[in-house]
Formats: structure tokens, C-alpha cells, sequence
């Protein structure tokens, strides 16, 4: 079954679309090859002014940081790709050549901008796990390998837990990897008074407590309830909702994240009382790389086909870029005011990328049907 025609390529949308794949790949070679220079260097400065790091180690913690990065810069992979693939189309007058033939810029124009929405979709469906993966070993091992680990597990640790009929907050002085203990505990007992609220019932507070089995085994406690005199337990058991590693590990950051565990970790983390507005921009903006892909793509064509009119190269490739760096600004202040719950986290991550593509569209409508 042939496929319909409105997906059909002909000679002119393949030719374009292996001109624009060629430069993408020369795009993405110099970007990620500064990036690894450049990590290369930070790393060898930071981790290995700490410890003694032989060359290939310190390229090992290279290679698990780079592909994080070099995903967060491909957005600028796909507008200087793009600008340079259509660019040398018009240096060579190959696209003055399929204009005079009658050939509208929407036939390459929206396959390349297709092509774009798909390697975005295959990014965070599967480079984007594997990324995140690679950063969360980068980050286990740098905290491994800078003893940094100690200062941490010297800070106050708290923890929330509990359902519709209690809640527990938790608070440890340290705790205890090797042995999964939280040492110096105290827990903050709440009980539901019927209307909505929480009403303070107990609280507790024990040497240690281990997590297993549903339960917290807290060892030399005592326990006082409110208006009684405390009682002291050799070791009480306390029912529990919380997975033993959510006791001992940190929520991983949602950049180290896979965009198919971070349904599960927000759930995960508002179920212990924290607040989940950076893993919920985290997920929108994975979800949006797609679109962004797109808007780059389309942004660098319509600035490469108003070349072929007003004839100044070097001022309108030097818009394009200068837009894009100020897509790239606009996305971090975004960011910035979605994680501090300014705005949602869906207007956050979505509107950048939806004002960008508007943008392009309008500049293409524009240039190509005046």
C-alpha cells in the first residue's frame, strides 16, 4: 500500500532534507565537541583538584556528563544546522533555481520542519532516558569522588509521609547508609479532626529508626501525646507508607530524571508533602523539545529564504542566530519564574517554544506569499 501523498517526497523535498541532515550532523559535531572541551576542563578542574584523576578517568566523567548538556543545547544544533544547509542551497543558487521553477519553500520547508518534530520526539523518547541516566551516574560519582557525601548526610534530613487519616513529619540529625538508619529521629504525629485539618497528636523521638517492611522500627524512643506524660519504649514499630530507598536516597534532580520515571517520581514526591513544580516543568519541557526542534527549524529557513530578496547574507544569518539566543534567554527566564511558582509550569515550558514557532510562521507567511 503506497503511502498518501500529502507524506510523499519528491526529488527536490529528499535533496533538501539530505542537505539539511548533512549540516545538522556538522552541527551537532562541533557543538558537542566544545561542550565536551569544556566539561573536559571544569571537570579536571573541580573533581580532580580534589583527588588525583588519571586522563581517561576524568574522560569517562565526560562522557556520562556531556550527552545532558549537549540535549539541553540541541535546540541551537537544529537553528544553525538548518541556517547552514540553506545558506549554502542559496550560495550555490539552488534555491533561486527551484523558486524561478515555480517551487514554493512550504514543499522543503515543512518536510524539514517534520524531520525536526521527529528526532525530537526520538529524543525524549529515547536519547533523553539514556542522558539522564549517564548524568544521575555522573552526579553519584562526583558526590563519591569530591567527599562531599559527608556533609550531607551531616545536615538535618526531613521527610513527610502519611494519608488521609495521619501524617508524620520526620526529622533525623544524620543518617546511616551503611546500616539504612536515620539517627537522632524525631516524629511529628498529625491526626485528620473531620473537617479538613490536621490536628497534632504525638510526637516521638528515638535514637535511631529503620525502615522495613512497611513499618519503622525506632529504637530507644520516647513518645509524649498531647496533655499526657511521656513514655519510654525500648523499641516501637510505626506504620509506615514510604519505599525503604525513599528514607535514604535523595529524589534524583529532575535533570538526571528519565522522562518516563518522572510521572512516577512527582507522584512520588507529593505523596511525601514536597513540592513537584520543578519536576512538573521538567516533564513540560521535555514534552514541548519536539515543537522546539520544530520552531528552530523553521525560524532558520525563513530567515535563509529572505536572503534570496534582500541579498545581505551575513546580516540576516546574524538575525536568525541572534533570535535563537534570545529564544534560549526567554526559555531560561521562563524556567526561572516556573520554578519559583510564578507562573504554571505548563505556561512555563510551553509558551517560549509556541511564541517562537508563531514567530517563524508569521516570517515565512510573510517572505513567501508576501
Amino acid at each position: 500500500m503506497s503511502a498518501p501523498s500529502w507524506i510523499r517526497l519528491g526529488g527536490i523535498e529528499r535533496y533538501v532534507l539530505g542537505q539539511q541532515a548533512r549540516s545538522l550532523a556538522v552541527a551537532l559535531g562541533v557543538i558537542g565537541a566544545l561542550i565536551m572541551l569544556i566539561d573536559f576542563v571544569e571537570i579536571s578542574r573541580g573533581v580532580g583538584s580534589d583527588v588525583d584523576l588519571s586522563a581517561p578517568r576524568i574522560l569517562g566523567l565526560m562522557l556520562l556528563k556531556s550527552p545532558a548538556v549537549i540535549l539541553q543545547l540541541a535546540p541551537f544544533v537544529f537553528l544553525f544546522g538548518t541556517l547552514g544547509a540553506y545558506v549554502a542551497l542559496n550560495r550555490r543558487s539552488e534555491l533561486v533555481a527551484m523558486r524561478a521553477a515555480g517551487v514554493s519553500a512550504w514543499r522543503f520547508v515543512l518536510p524539514a520542519a517534520g524531520a525536526a518534530l521527529l528526532a525530537g520526539v526520538v529524543t525524549i523518547a529515547a536519547l533523553n532516558p539514556l542522558a539522564s541516566y549517564a548524568d544521575g551516574l555522573f552526579q553519584r560519582e562526583r558526590t563519591r569522588l569530591s567527599g562531599s557525601a559527608a556533609p550531607e548526610q551531616a545536615a538535618a534530613i526531613w521527610l513527610r509521609e502519611g494519608d488521609d487519616q495521619r501524617q508524620m513529619i520526620i526529622r533525623a540529625d544524620s543518617q546511616d547508609r551503611a546500616n539504612a538508619r536515620l539517627l537522632g529521629v524525631s516524629f511529628f504525629i498529625y491526626i485528620a479532626d473531620g473537617r479538613g485539618g490536621r490536628t497534632f497528636a504525638e510526637r516521638i523521638d528515638a535514637r535511631s529508626a529503620a525502615l522495613s517492611a512497611g513499618s519503622w522500627r525506632l529504637v530507644d524512643a520516647v513518645g509524649a501525646r498531647v496533655g499526657e506524660r511521656g513514655v519510654r519504649y525500648a523499641t516501637l514499630d510505626l506504620r509506615s507508607s514510604l519505599a525503604d530507598e525513599e528514607a535514604f536516597e535523595r529524589f534524583a534532580r529532575p535533570q538526571s530524571t528519565p522522562i518516563w520515571s518522572l510521572p512516577a517520581q512527582i507522584e512520588r514526591i507529593e505523596n511525601a508533602g514536597f513540592s513537584s513544580t520543578g519536576y512538573r516543568l521538567r516533564l513540560h519541557q521535555l514534552l514541548a523539545t519536539p515543537l522546539v526542534f520544530a520552531a528552530m527549524s523553521i525560524l532558520a529557513a525563513a530567515f535563509s529564504l529572505r536572503l534570496l530578496r534582500l541579498g545581505d547574507l551575513a546580516r540576516m544569518s546574524a538575525a536568525a542566530v541572534i533570535l535563537g539566543f534570545a529564544f534560549f534567554f526567554v526559555n531560561q527566564a521562563s524556567a526561572a519564574f516556573g520554578s519559583a511558582e510564578v507562573i504554571a509550569p505548563f505556561v512555563a515550558a510551553w509558551l517560549p517554544p509556541v511564541l517562537t514557532l508563531l514567530a517563524a510562521l508569521t516570517l515565512l507567511v510573510y517572505t513567501e506569499d508576501g
